[in-house]
């Protein structure tokens, strides 16, 4: 776009006292956005102190991660996904892609194992599935001394301590001694099983909530930019 075209573009310019009502609507619109944005985000806060409080209130021998499991990583390399694929493919990405052969048909945690800033994600899942040379895949060695789920939520609130922890200039990656290396609490299979109970019901209320805000959100940037485009176009009454 050249100067004279901007120069040249026409505008609907109406009176002032117009303007100024049409700049004070659009100033309400962007300010319900920000609050609501501002509410989502405290939300996910609130929600990820109250997990972090309750595993911290655990009381359990502390005990290596890596005398706990067994740690491997994928084979494949990330462009190996394929759309509608059978099985899914677990990369360092937090969306899960599809592939159409399985390597490991197993209970895991995945932990991605390098993000270009060190925000790192975890997700648990049974069945058959394949992953990417630089995703972890941890199994437990004994599942009725540590649960599947409850590892999953210590890995969640420890993401903080690997993004730390993470080394590499570019990407941030893990390094295996990382894993191995972290302590976490474990108490009875009993006490684990209460305290994924109550996070698993409070993830779920979050996500809940999360997906309120999320279509709060959208319909307020829409409100917004259909505003924006009235304005422009001197429709806005």
């Amino acid at each position: 776009m050249t100067q004279s075209t901007i120069r040249d573009w026409p505008i609907s310019v109406p009176p002032l006292d117009e303007q100024k009502r049409i700049v004070a609507v659009l100033d309400q619109a962007s300010a319900a956005l920000d609050r609501a944005r501002a509410h989502a985000e405290q939300s996910r806060r609130d929600a990820s102190e109250v997990f972090d409080s309750v595993l911290a209130r655990v009381d359990g021998e502390q005990r290596l991660l890596g005398s706990l499991v067994t740690l491997r990583t994928g084979k494949l390399d990330a462009n190996a996904a394929v759309e509608n694929g059978q099985y899914p493919f677990f990369t360092c990405a937090k969306d899960v892609y599809a592939i159409d052969r399985f390597a490991f048909d197993c209970e895991a945690i995945l932990l991605a194992g390098n993000n270009a800033v060190g925000d790192f994600n975890v997700k648990h899942y049974r069945g058959k599935f394949n992953a990417y040379q630089r995703t972890y895949v941890i199994t437990v060695n004994d599942p009725n001394q540590l649960l599947y789920r409850y590892l999953y939520f210590q890995l969640v609130r420890s993401l903080k301590h690997f993004k730390e922890a993470s080394v590499g200039a570019g990407t941030k990656f893990l390094k295996l001694g990382m894993i191995n290396g972290l302590k976490i609490s474990v108490p009875t299979a009993v006490q684990q099983e209460r305290v994924v109970t109550m996070l698993d019901t409070l993830l779920e209320k979050t996500q809940r909530l999360e997906a309120l805000y999320d279509q709060k959100l959208a319909d307020l940037a829409n409100l917004r930019q259909s505003l924006l485009q009235k304005a422009f176009s001197g429709e806005l009454t």
